[in-house]
């Protein structure tokens, strides 16, 4: 055999066994990847993403899409091969495994924590938009969970109304840890509650609950912490004066809450928000309309890019890392609250583009 042929086949052999050790070679890394975006505004599976019913609703048009990341799961364990690809390709991130799945977290437990951030960004949103229109809704404390083994189990229970801690009155989740914890462990301290079904009964019914109940707990101590503890969560409930789905399967996390509220507050006023413009975006929002930064900004770029958006609605605090590598023919409009995304919306329908807040890499 002739040495130049010989050489090249060594080298290909020597190739194929190293593509062979990558293959093989499982290497603690996760992919991030542009995910599908939705239309707020549109259909998925012939259904309406956003129904609302007992008030009147408005023609809509253009696009107001929530995007999303796609990321390899817990369980699943990248090659060397996979990580390199990852590595060089403009359209995905390699990271660290752990950055995605910190402690040990597997597949089941991500899955349903993504589920109740979508759920708890779903009541968010609601309520920032219908706060922006001037839509009063009601509000309550209320127990979120009961941890299994701790003094409140058996005695308060997840819907719970929490209307006063040693009779001083709760407005805010926070106020109940701040009233428990004055106490030291040991020491008893008394829930005035309207319990969870009758709340619910009065919910259906359209009136506000009645009836409290006082409970009394003996706090324990907190581990590693000298502090009293009964063992709850508290959050917050919201009743709206109508009501408002958001029909959307296989969507996880916080981040789709600014683009919700503002479907929710196109759908509900005349005139259109986008004046017919492809828009999109992302932010988490909180019930005041403050909306928060988020995970895999480059990626939700490119999958708003690619679905066809011209704008792309970018919390404040993500600013910086977007602007870094914006995809070519997509303007960055930097947001700090609802109210600052409808007056960039009014903008772009104007045509006075050149006014939009606009995102810095500096």
């Amino acid at each position: 055999m002739p040495r130049r042929t010989a050489t090249m086949l060594a080298s290909t052999l020597i190739l194929i066994a190293l593509l062979c050790a990558g293959v093989l070679m499982k290497v603690p890394y996760s992919e991030m990847s542009p995910g599908p975006t939705v239309n707020t505004l549109g259909k998925v599976g012939g259904e309406p993403v956003l129904q609302i019913s007992g008030h009147k609703t408005y023609k809509t048009s253009g696009n107001l899409n929530m995007t999303t990341v796609r990321v390899t799961g817990a369980d699943y364990n990248m090659n060397l091969v996979e990580a390199v690809y990852g590595w060089l390709a403009h359209d995905s991130v390699v990271v660290p495994h752990d950055t995605l799945y910190p402690n040990g977290k597997t597949e089941q437990q991500s899955t349903q924590e993504n589920a109740e951030e979508f759920s708890q960004s779903q009541e968010s949103a609601k309520v920032a938009a219908l706060t922006e229109l001037g839509i009063p809704v009601t509000s309550r404390v209320v127990v979120s969970t009961v941890i299994k083994g701790s003094p409140a189990q058996g005695k308060l229970h997840a819907g719970d109304v929490i209307k006063a801690v040693d009779g001083t009155a709760v407005r805010q989740p926070e106020d109940v840890a701040k009233l428990v914890t004055k106490h030291k462990p040991g020491e008893n301290v008394t829930f005035t509650v309207i319990p969870a079904k009758t709340a619910a009964a009065a919910e259906k019914a359209g009136k506000e609950p009645q009836g409290s109940e006082k409970i009394t707990i003996t706090t324990a101590k907190a581990a590693k912490e000298n502090r009293a503890i009964v063992g709850i969560q508290a959050g917050t409930d919201h009743t709206f004066p109508f009501r408002i789905d958001i029909k959307l399967a296989d969507v996880g996390g916080p981040s789709a809450g600014l683009m919700f509220s503002l479907g929710i507050i196109d759908k509900l006023t005349p005139g259109q928000l986008t004046g017919g413009k492809f828009i999109a975006g992302t932010g988490t929002i909180d019930d005041q309309g403050k909306v928060g930064p988020i995970g895999g900004i480059n990626m939700k770029l490119v999958g708003a890019r690619n679905a066809g958006a011209r704008y792309f609605l970018t919390p404040d605090d993500n600013c910086r890392a977007a602007a870094s590598d914006t995809p070519s023919g997509l303007t960055l409009v930097k947001v700090k609250t609802i109210d600052d995304a409808k007056k960039s919306l009014e903008k772009i329908r104007t045509g006075d583009t050149a006014a939009l807040p606009s995102c810095s890499a500096g």
